[in-house]
């Protein structure tokens, strides 16, 4: 089964630095099937994330590539996720990630 991988970073990716490869294990990951991810698609694609840098905002996921979720998208992407119980590991790490103003990275598919 394909999965997305999240983690919060320990520190806040700076301007210029490119999150080019894969390594989930370099952060301590959570895995979400891509069934889930897929499901709430249509909502991600309408929040601000970076793909690779945060040098230029983009719309949604990279779906097959590293996102950065900034702490400012994050209380939008908890509410994308709504009541979905498959979702719920990945909500407590968005949840958790806003409290300390930390940021999210996504390693997809």
């Amino acid at each position: 089964m394909a999965v997305h991988e999240f983690a919060m970073m320990p520190h806040e990716p700076q301007k210029g630095v490119r999150f080019d490869l894969y390594e989930p294990q370099k952060y301590a990951c959570i895995a979400v099937p891509d069934d889930a991810i897929e499901g709430i698609l249509p909502k991600l694609a309408e929040i601000e994330f970076y793909h690779h840098v945060v040098d230029e905002p983009k719309k949604g996921l990279a779906y097959c590539g590293i996102t950065l979720i900034p702490p400012t998208s994050e209380r939008s992407f908890i509410e994308a996720i709504g009541n979905s119980a498959e979702l719920d590991k990945l909500r407590t790490l968005l949840e958790t990630a806003v409290m300390f103003d930390k940021w999210v990275i996504h390693f997809g598919i």
